[in-house]
This record gives C-alpha cells, structure tokens and sequence, in this order.
C-alpha cells in the first residue's frame, strides 16, 4: 500500500524528552503501513543513537538515518525528504508530540482540499502559539486572507511533489529561522494552503531544561542576518505594496518590536539588551517602508517609531511603563441555562494592581510622539477612541494539554468615570456561552479539567489571564450532553475551572440525607443538586443487591436541583447503598455513592443513613469500650 505520510524528526541529544514523541508516533490512527517515521540523528552524543536503532529494529514504520553534526535541524529534514517515500511529508521536533489522529486527519484534509501544505491547529506547553488562526477550520487559506504568517514553525504537512516541483528546501548549517525562509516561500508558492482547526495536532513543548534551541539567547547579529533572508523570499514572490507590507510588518512586529517591550525586554543584560536594539534598528530602517510600520497596534507603533529615531532610552522607559500593565477578569455569575453554561463576567486593563485609567474625552491622536510621556498619553487616547471595537473572549484550556477553545461571547462596553471625571475606565461586560456537546470546536468536551481564560483586546495591547477570583459557593453541576460538567474554584489560583468527567465527592451527591430522598408507591424520589436541562436517563444502583434500575432526572422548579423518580419494588431484603450512573450511555459506567442507602423488609421499604464500613464499626466499638472503661475508673455511671 503506498505510504501516505512520511513523518521526518530531526534528532540531536533530547534525551528522555524524545520519549513523548516517539510514543505519539506509534499511537496515531493511521494504519501502520499507511505512514512511515525517519528519525535523523545529526550527531547525537548521548544514549539516543542506540534508543532509535533498538526502535527501528523492533518497529517497520521506524527508519534511523545517522550523519556528522550539522549545527542546526535544515540538514537533517532535508536528509529526511530525500529519504522520504509519503504523499505528504510531516515535520515534527524531537521534543515535541503529535495528537493520536494529527496524521489521519491532517492527511484527509489535505487530500479533500488539495493542499500544498496543511497546518494542524497547536496547543503550546509552556511556550506560545499561534491564536487567532486557529479560531476556525480555513479549507482555502493565503497569506493575504488569513493570519497564515503568523505560523511559521516547520510544523507542518507538505505535499512531497509540491517540495520536488518547486525544489523547496531549508537553509543548511549552524544558523537561525531556517523554518522562516522555508515556510515563506512554500506559503507564497503552494497552490492551496489548509488550516485544521477543530483537532488538536501538534504539541509544542518546552522542556523543562529550557534546552530547547528556540530559546536559546541568539547572537543579533546573525539572527538578524538570517531574518533578512526571510524578507528577501517575501520580496522574490511579491510585488512592493500592501501584501509586502503586510508579510514584512509579521517580522517588525514578532521579532523586532516585541523583543523590545515590557518585562521581556527589561529582564535582558543591558549590554544585550544595547546589542539587540542596534541590529533591530539597522533593519528597520534598511528595510521597511513607512506603510509597515503604519498597520501597527499603537503601542507597537510607539516602539517602531522609538527605534527608527535610534532612542533606545526611550524604549526602556515606554518598557518600564508597559510593565506594569496587566489584566483582570473576575467571573460575576456562573449558571446554567437552557441547556448551557453562562458565564458573565467583566474584564479591565490595570496598572499596578490598581484599575487603568484612560482620558475621558476623544481626541485625534495622530501619529506617535517620540516623547515618552506624549507617547503614553497618545496610546491610552487611542485606546478610547477605539473602544467601541474591543473585544473579550473566553477561552477554554485542558489543563494536561493546553489545548485552546474559544466559545461564543456577547460583549458590552462601558466607560466608568473615575476621579473628578476627567479619567474613565474603561470596562467590557461578557457573557460567554459555553456548550458542553459542541465546546470544543463543534465537538464535546473531553474528560478532564479545563481552565477558564479571558482574551482581551484594547487598543494596543492584547493580554490574557485566568478568569478569577471565582465564587466560593453556589457553582452546580450539570448532566448536559452526556457529560457532567462541575464549574469549580481552584486551589491553586482560586480561578473558575470546568472539570468534566471526573468529579466525584464535588458533586455533593455523597452529602445528601436521608430525609432528601422519599419512598412512596413502590418509587424513589430525591433532590439532588444537579442541573440538568430535561428529562435525562440514569442508572440507579443498590450496591450489593447487584441491582441497576432504570431511572430518570427531571428539572426541578428552582432550576438548581434535579429529580431522581428510580423503581424500588420487587427488591430483595437488606440494606443497600445507594448510588448513580449519570451517564449509562458512556463507553464507561461510572456510579457515584448517594449519601443515603435503602433498607427492604421488616413490612417495608424506607431511606435510611447507610451502614458503616466493617472497619469503621471496629473503630467505633474500640473507641465505645475504650470511653467505657476510662469512665468506670473515674467513677462515672450512665444516666
């Protein structure tokens, strides 16, 4: 059968960090005769030659190919696509990993759409990624119509004819953004480009040596060498005018101005932070036209006209100034709702812990002042000017992957006055709404935990943090969709989190009494604090009778607790712990324990406290004699 994807990773001394990759590798979805895995060693020193030649031998997907060092990964994934036999070839890094379907379904995408590249949606472990591509699937995506250049890591599917048609290949030896240049000129050459959005594919991971070589600190002066390669592609493939603009204005923007902002830029040596700052203003201004810069965000214009004028003080003062800037969201109600959670909650900038505070008047800023002060002034002014087109998200994160969902938010803008009323505040109201069978990208939300982020976007900045302080009370669970959905504070930041599947002592169901539960005409009726959006079918099980009864949960008035209505006749004597599937249509059963058990017999049936554990019993009874026999030497007599 012909090979579909060719997987190339270029391999130099990862250690047990490889472990990952290789193990996501042998468990994609692909049939195993479907794809192929190269694994280019460029010179290991340490034990991972002989890992990957005991690999290959035991597994025929697995291919080693060992050469001298080459000084950076472009030697080695060509090496890899010379040897390559897919329809489509996979760049992968040693240290990161793939979803079990990435190849499967970037492979299908790709083929229906007939991509030249296709690009899986990335989650980033500890290192950053890109956001705004990956808000929807994109069949038919160009670097003019979508933020396509804001990726360009090499962590992408390409088609092999496209690479042997165009003689496509990275830049070899010890040197920079190889993965630039390459994924430039193949976004600028491909017939089609396809963006899959709706998967997590590709897990981007920083290790925790922090020895990954993309952090690594670089020398300016060749990092900048290599970054005009990157710009000379754009200039082969476009004609000058806004589409150049816009590709060169990525690099100004990523690799020039945010270098040169806030904590990131301050926490460099100054002599670095001096030499990094030289070679980003030689580029500038040989480079860049005035119409890169202007597309800018206004703080990022700030900083590329700062640059341009050769004021480095300056930088780091508007530095100093931007950071102390940050975000706060705090959830204001958290309920369910026709089926769906709601969230409200309110987002603003703050400074110092303290709310932002913007100029209450609009005014025509014009272009950015080189005075610092001016300059701060001017990127708040604008910040008011454009308030009526800020926006806020929500996004939703797996906690074991970080894997980003955004979900539908409605969005209202308020000026608060501040002060004498000359200063307002600037605050957006949202009500985010998340649903638990279509969450993830038209897909259900998966068991686990998942962390509640607020996006927000104001003027010039874009910033992001936990929504949180979340309530410490009053969060209730719901059956929707065939999930269990518990909204929830956590420990560590005191944030609103979902956890999905997993609860179990959360849920309050052991807490319930006796008296919450009634037996009445053979059927038993009880409260619980579940929310559930219509009649939702349950399993109700007497432990130890081996007893599983059909039963249902059905609203209640109030809306915050569900109605369990379960058949109790015909039962066998005893008594029972009673406990709930709330899910029996699950590929997995799982029965939570009620706080209340069922005794049959002695001319009835009636809801009981459940009988201790047999070693809670021997505690009790040591712990009655124990009382017993300290009493009798004190003299103590019952009644």
């Amino acid at each position: 059968m012909p090979v579909k994807v060719s997987v190339i990773v270029p391999v130099y001394n990862p250690g047990p960090y490889i472990e990952d990759c290789v193990e996501s590798l042998q468990r994609q979805s692909l049939k195993p005769d479907e794809y192929e895995v190269i694994f280019v060693d460029d010179g290991s020193t340490d034990d991972t030659p002989a890992r990957l030649d005991k690999l290959a031998a035991e597994d025929a997907r697995v291919s080693v190919i060992h050469q001298e060092n080459s000084g950076w990964s472009g030697k080695p994934r060509n090496v890899g696509i010379a040897a390559a036999r897919g329809e489509y070839v996979m760049f992968v890094d040693n240290d990161d990993y793939l979803g079990d379907e990435a190849l499967e379904r970037m492979y299908d995408y790709g083929v229906a759409n007939g991509a030249d590249v296709v690009v899986g949606k990335m989650a980033g472990k500890g290192r950053g990624v890109p956001v705004e591509l990956f808000r929807t699937n994109r069949p038919r995506a160009t670097v003019d119509d979508a933020p396509l250049i804001d990726s360009l890591t090499p962590h992408k599917m390409v088609r092999r004819e496209f690479l042997e048609r165009t003689g496509l290949r990275f830049p070899e030896g010890r040197r920079r953004l190889e993965d630039h240049v390459f994924v430039t000129e193949a976004y600028l050459r491909a017939d089609n480009v396809s963006v899959l959005s709706d998967y997590v594919c590709y897990y981007h991971v920083r290790r925790d040596d922090d020895a990954n070589a993309g952090f690594q600190r670089f020398d300016p002066a060749g990092y900048f060498k290599n970054l005009r390669e990157a710009l000379d592609v754009v200039e082969r493939f476009t004609e000058p005018g806004p589409l150049r603009d816009k590709l060169y204005r990525r690099w100004l923007r990523v690799e020039m101005v945010e270098r040169l902002r806030g904590r990131r830029f301050l926490t460099l040596p100054e002599d670095y932070r001096k030499q990094l700052f030289g070679e980003i203003h030689g580029v500038v201004t040989e480079r860049f036209g005035p119409g890169v810069a202007a597309r800018l965000a206004p703080t990022q214009r700030v900083v590329a006209a700062l640059v341009a004028a050769d004021r480095f003080g300056d930088v780091v003062a508007f530095a100093e100034w931007e950071a102390g800037l940050g975000l706060k969201a705090v959830p204001e109600t958290v309920e369910w709702r026709d089926g769906t959670l709601r969230i409200g909650f309110t987002a603003e900038f703050v400074q110092g812990g303290r709310p932002l505070e913007f100029p209450a008047d609009r005014v025509s800023p014009g272009g950015p002042p080189l005075d610092v002060a001016e300059a701060q002034a001017w990127v708040c002014a604008d910040a008011v000017n454009r308030f009526a087109t800020a926006t806020a998200d929500l996004q939703l994160r797996e906690r074991s992957t970080a894997a980003p969902y955004f979900q539908p938010v409605e969005v209202t803008r308020e000026a608060v006055p501040a002060g004498d009323g000359s200063r307002v505040r600037l605050v957006l109201r949202a009500t985010a709404t998340v649903d638990p069978g279509t969450a993830a990208s038209d897909a259900p939300l998966g068991d686990g935990l998942w962390d509640a982020f607020a996006r927000v976007r104001l003027g010039g900045w874009t910033k992001e943090c936990r929504l949180g302080p979340a309530p410490r009370a009053g969060l209730t669970a719901g059956v929707v969709a065939g999930r269990v959905v518990l909204p929830y504070r956590t420990e560590r930041h005191g944030s609103l989190a979902l956890d999905v599947g997993l609860a179990d002592k959360r849920l309050g169901l052991g807490r319930l009494a006796p008296g919450d539960a009634t037996v009445e005409g053979g059927r038993l009726r009880a409260r619980l604090p579940l929310y559930v959006p219509g009649s939702t079918d349950v399993l109700f099980r007497l432990t130890g009778a081996c007893v599983d009864l059909p039963a249902t949960l059905s609203p209640a008035p109030a809306g915050t607790r569900a109605l369990l209505d379960a058949p109790i006749d015909r039962l066998p004597s005893g008594t029972w712990r009673a406990a709930l599937c709330l899910t029996p249509d699950a590929e997995r059963r799982r029965f939570r324990i009620l706080g209340f058990a069922v005794r049959v017999g002695g001319g009835g049936t009636r809801v009981v406290s459940p009988p201790r554990p047999p070693v809670v019993r021997r505690l009790v009874r040591r712990a009655r004699r124990a009382l017993g026999r300290t009493a009798h030497r004190l003299g103590i007599r019952k009644g």
